[in-house]
């Protein structure tokens, strides 16, 4: 038998340019979506802005128009005038700070006995930690306020952050994360005489940081747009937060729209602040939770 060497067949000479035109006109498109993406995400802070800046007449106008056809502050100026808007930010920032602090340093001592220790029972913690992501929030506020109100917490501080100051979210992403540092340092500390409070403290935060970035933002920005706890909570209008406050300011003079979109661009100045501060934590923090 005899064997015969088939030549191999020349690419034709149109398919190396063909090829660059396609992945060109890829990359366009992918920029075109990104582009399209932005803008629809922008958008509605962009009327916002542009209502927190306008007339009543200007708005009734014509509502659609992104900017103002006459400028003016009067909505800014109802907003820092007929609230104590000073008052209800340092509540805010108590509320969403204090909180999200506690939830954080509780998730991780949670997600951590999870993921690096052995004792019984701990898987089915865990599922049932997962099992009350389905119930909501809203199921459990009448007995929550009752015991509040046995304690004597409401209208307080405590009452309003020790209730919110642990989240299954938070430990489950923790715990994900806690399980893809590498068992060794674990053993090498042991040998070194460290206890398992000081591996967590001193080997396994440190590590951790971009997942920790990640959920104090995701859980700084849920609890500081949050309007129904704070409003069952206070009684008050010097315990209340910018959210609840709002609207509460909206159902006493009515429906001023300029008013309660300039409250409302003024409240999510500290979030666009905090985000970009922990945008590179936040970014690989999700990139890599849930990796194994």
């Amino acid at each position: 038998m005899t064997s015969e060497t088939i030549a191999p067949v020349a690419a034709p000479a149109w398919l190396p340019g063909a090829l660059r035109v396609l992945r060109r006109i890829i990359r366009y498109a992918a920029w075109a979506v990104l582009a399209v993406a932005a803008a629809a995400t922008i958008l509605p802070f962009v009327w916002m802005a542009g209502v927190s800046l306008r007339t009543p007449a200007d708005l009734y106008a014509d509502p659609a128009r992104l900017w103002p056809g006459h400028w003016s502050l009067a909505g800014f100026h109802a907003v820092l005038s007929q609230l104590p808007f000073a008052r209800l930010a340092f509540n805010t920032f108590v509320f969403a700070g204090g909180t999200t602090i506690l939830l954080v340093f509780l998730d991780s001592l949670a997600g951590y006995a999870l993921a690096r220790l052995t004792f019984r029972g701990r898987q089915a913690i865990f599922v049932v930690i997962l099992a009350t992501l389905m119930v909501p929030f809203q199921i459990t506020i009448i007995p929550v306020f009752l015991t509040l109100f046995d304690l004597g917490w409401l209208n307080t501080f405590q009452g309003l952050i020790i209730p919110r100051a642990t989240s299954a979210l938070g430990i489950f992403m923790l715990r994900q994360f806690f399980r893809t540092l590498p068992r060794e340092l674990d053993d090498a500390a042991h040998i070194d005489g460290a206890n398992s409070f000081q591996i967590y403290w001193r080997i396994v935060l440190p590590l951790a940081r971009p997942a920790l970035a990640s959920l104090f933002v995701i859980q700084f920005m849920a609890l500081w747009n949050d309007f129904l706890w704070p409003l069952v909570v206070s009684s008050t209008l010097d315990m209340r937060t910018l959210p609840s406050a709002l609207t509460l300011f909206s159902s006493q003079s009515g429906v001023d729209h300029a008013a309660l979109m300039a409250g409302a661009a003024i409240s999510l100045a500290p979030l666009a602040v905090a985000f970009l501060l922990a945008q590179r934590f936040f970014v690989q923090g999700i990139a890599t939770t849930g990796l194994k």
